[in-house]
Order: structure tokens, then sequence, then C-alpha cells
């Protein structure tokens, strides 16, 4: 299955990004800590896609951690910080579980299924370091773009989020009949639909008034219809 930030490679080098004044960010503060007890839930066999949907899930929310912070690093925001901190550091968690739950080896993208689960191996990736050659391949481009500004590293923020719930939409209707699975999914895109207009608020704060409107590629503009904001 390609990996959907692919999509990306074809639109980086057509995107401008617009100038604006500092701005306080004080108010961006974001707070997503879901939780699934899977006490609760029987956890039925996995078909190949289901488990590929976990490790891809998994580095995924990995790539949005340790990007935001890196690019925290460089062009300070308190939205990459908070989000990073505060929710993606929780989404690892939560898709974890279920790999620890099933035994699953992710670190390489479940090449051998024979293999089993390593906190080990997991927990020894350095920030900004992927196993897998594509997805490191996406997470160089995407520090490339935006470490230039700090209206680059917002707009960055904008794409992941959009790309995360495009991989969610299609992982829940995969997961369909695995209640455990569809209810992490569903958990992990209610908090990038917080993270997306976190990010869109971050860039109006900078003077920028369409937001993460700002792409020439309309694709990363949602209305509150398609990515729903928490009330």
């Amino acid at each position: 299955m390609p990996f959907s930030f692919n999509t990306i490679f074809t639109l980086l080098v057509f995107f401008t990004f617009l100038t604006g004044c500092d701005a306080s960010t004080s108010n961006s503060t974001v707070r997503d800590s879901p939780t699934i007890d899977l006490n609760d839930y029987s956890l039925p066999a996995l078909s190949d896609e289901q488990k590929y949907s976990l490790a891809h899930m998994w580095f995924e929310e990995k790539l949005a951690y340790d990007l935001y912070l890196e690019l925290n690093d460089l062009n300070p925001a308190g939205q990459l910080f908070n989000i990073a901190t505060n929710s993606e550091i929780n989404h690892i968690k939560l898709v974890e579980e279920l790999v620890v739950a099933y035994d699953l080896n992710v670190t390489n993208y479940l090449n051998d299924y024979m293999i089993h689960y390593s906190t080990e191996e997991l927990s020894a990736l350095p920030r900004g370091v992927f196993t897998i050659a594509e997805i490191q391949t996406i997470y160089d481009a995407l520090f490339e773009r935006g470490k230039v500004s700090k209206e680059a590293s917002l707009e960055v923020g904008c794409m992941v989020e959009v790309v995360d719930v495009d991989d969610l939409n299609h992982y829940i209707e995969e997961a369909e009949g695995n209640t455990a699975l569809v209810d992490t999914f569903t958990k992990l895109r209610e908090g990038s639909y917080n993270h997306y207009w976190t990010f869109d608020n971050g860039l109006k704060e900078l003077g920028i008034s369409t937001g993460c409107c700002a792409f020439d590629d309309q694709k990363y503009c949602k209305t509150t219809a398609e990515f729903p904001k928490k009330q």
C-alpha cells in the first residue's frame, strides 16, 4: 500500500508561504489525552491490512511528534510544542497499547509477522529517526520545508493533520468489525481535527487571514463540516 504522505512531494515545490508579523501564542495550549480501556473490548484476530494500519499509524504519530518538536526548536510556536507534548505523545501511546495487545513488531513495518513487539526497539529510535526509508525521506522533506520560518512550520502542521485524517478515514473503514481499532482511530481523528484548527488559528495570529487555506492547493483548506471543531 503506498504511503499517502508521498502526495506531499508533488506539492511541496509549489507552496509559497506568506509572511506576517510575529504574534503571541499564549492561548495555544492543546490538551488531548485520549484513552481506550482495552479490557472493555474483545480483540479479534487482525487481517494483514489491519496490522499494517497499526504500524503505519504508530510511525505517522511519531512523525508528527518529532517534526513538531524539531520545528519548534528552530521556530518556537506554542502550537507546535503543545500539540507535540500534550497530544501527539499520547496518540503514540494509544496506538502502542494495541500494538502491545496484539504483540506486533512494527519497527520494520511488519516485514516479518513472527517477530514480536519490542519496546526496546521503539524506544531506542531517536527524534527524527525512522527505520522505514520512505518515512525518513518524507520527514526530512517536511522538515526542510518547515524550517524556513514560523509560518512555514505552522503550514506544515496543517499538511500533516490533513494527511492524518485522510489515512485514518481509510483505516477506520478497513477496521470494520474490530471495535477497538475503530474507536482508537476515531479518537486519533478527533485529535487531528483539533490540531488542524489550532494551526489554522496560529497562522491567523501571524496575520495570515486565510490560515490553513493559504495553500495554492486547496486540498488543505477544510471547513468545519469536514473537520468538526471540538466544542
